[in-house]
């Protein structure tokens, strides 16, 4: 029977088009599942929206649309994602869904009967850039130093709050009991320094009256739930829960994040289901942030990249090799276009591009033997380590470094000077590489690579157009 994987994305927030971040998010997470569906794995790939809480409801207003509409249209840009990246994921879901809201009242429900959810009247300062509550020490001349454009608001009101400081020590021993919960080091480091200083509980509800956009609260018709309870949820009620069909085959999975949502996937998220009764994640991998020539690229600051305009400029898969090789796995890393067509050229226009081009052009009107390639022989361990670590630039290292070394076998045989069984003897040899390559890279590349390999698959090879013509 196949092992079952279970990977989702974060629900990004559709109070704005889609952009190269969550592109490069879902992007990573693609190349993930596919390489467990080609180890033969029962792959659930999830990503979905973001839908409810204070901006989108603003944004709705300045459109003078219904909060719905406003919703269902900006869903829209991020499905067309799939097309337009090339994505695998095989299930959606928005928190607007009329599951995902009878999964979220669920699970309101039993943090609330385990004593974890109370009223209070609170004041506090609030930043509705990242939809969290803000300190005087997290603040800079007043305002939230990741959303500075943004004014802080105040809040005051009776609220319903989770009760997030009892979840201290649980949080501290599920962390030691799991030391590769959170992927890299340093970022599961910083979420154990911010738990050891001690929780705070936190609002989970809004009242109705003021911010209406939400989820119901259970029971009390005057609230609507704060949209980090809610969103958070989307995890598990994709694959079911509370209904245990897929739930209990898929959960725990791994989840991809960035790392400005630490805190609340990695804590927050992990004390809800401690609360509700239900196993933590199996592991987090934190990404980093990408800047444009150093500036940081952000919605609230209006700087976005699009990803449909890169993708309808360069190809998908220049546009997925680009972030897969250039931005550091673990870390920030920066977008620029020199930088991009520098890459393109060298690595797979020059690189990849070239050597398939040559070979087949060698191979042209030659009858050789059909080879089959399984992606579990070529497969090594130095490959299947760098991916189940998320090291997706260092495993196209790792493939490139194959790219170069068949380019240089083929420089250093020059089969175009052979005949008879010495040129058939080199060219299988060339041909066999380039099947290998493809086959490693079919998580990476999957459009180039399927037509390599359905070139390649026949006996009789011919010529192609280029797989990525040169640009200036």
């Amino acid at each position: 029977m196949n092992n079952k994987f279970y990977i989702t994305t974060t629900a990004p927030y559709v109070n704005a088009p889609p952009h190269i971040g969550f592109a490069l998010e879902i992007i990573q997470a693609d190349v993930i599942a596919r390489y467990h569906q080609l180890l033969g794995d029962d792959v659930f790939f999830n990503t979905g929206t973001d839908e409810h809480g204070i901006k989108i409801y603003r944004k709705a207003l300045e459109a003078n649309k219904n909060p719905q509409d406003y919703v269902d249209e900006y869903a829209a840009k991020f499905n067309n994602l799939k097309p337009a990246l090339n994505l695998s994921y095989n299930h959606s879901i928005r928190t607007t869904d009329p599951k995902h809201i009878a999964a979220t009242q669920e699970l309101w429900r039993r943090s609330s009967k385990n004593g974890d959810i109370y009223k209070k009247f609170y004041k506090i300062k609030y930043c509705s850039g990242c939809e969290l509550e803000k300190t005087d020490s997290e603040l800079g001349n007043g305002r939230c130093p990741i959303h500075p454009n943004i004014s802080i608001d105040v809040i005051e009101e009776e609220n319903y709050f989770f009760r997030f400081s009892r979840y201290q020590k649980p949080l501290l021993d599920y962390y030691k009991q799991n030391p590769q919960f959170i992927i890299p080091l340093n970022r599961f480091r910083e979420i154990i320094n911010f738990v050891k200083n001690g929780l705070e509980d936190f609002s989970v509800s809004r009242l109705k009256s003021k911010m209406p956009w939400g989820i119901d609260v259970p029971d009390d018709p005057e609230h609507v739930m704060y949209v980090w309870f809610d969103a958070l949820i989307f995890y598990i009620s994709s694959i079911g829960w509370p209904e245990k069909i897929d739930f209990d085959g898929y959960w725990p999975g791994i989840q991809v994040a960035g790392k400005d949502n630490l805190r609340q996937q990695s804590a927050i998220w992990q004390a809800m289901l401690i609360s509700a009764g239900l196993p933590n994640s199996k592991q987090i991998y934190i990404h980093g942030f990408i800047s444009a020539d150093g500036q940081k690229i952000s919605k609230s600051l209006g700087n976005i990249i699009d990803p449909y305009a890169l993708v309808k400029k360069y190809g998908i898969d220049a546009v997925r090799y680009y972030l897969l090789r250039e931005i550091p796995s673990y870390d920030d890393g920066d977008f620029s276009e020199r930088r991009f067509k520098e890459l393109y050229n060298a690595d797979l226009a020059n690189g990849l591009g070239n050597l398939v081009a040559r070979i087949a052009k060698l191979a042209t009107n030659v009858n050789g033997k059909r080879i089959t390639v399984k992606f579990s022989d070529v497969n090594t361990k130095e490959f299947s380590q760098s991916l189940d670590e998320f090291r997706f630039n260092d495993t196209l290292e790792i493939i490139w470094k194959k790219i170069k070394s068949t380019d240089q076998y083929v420089n250093d045989k020059q089969p175009w000077k052979l005949t008879g069984e010495r040129f058939n003897t080199v060219l299988q040899k060339a041909i066999s590489d380039i099947i290998e390559i493809a086959t490693l890279l079919q998580p990476f590349l999957p459009d180039a690579t399927q037509k390599i390999l359905d070139q390649f698959k026949s006996p009789t090879i011919t010529p192609k157009p280029p797989l990525f013509p040169r640009i200036t």
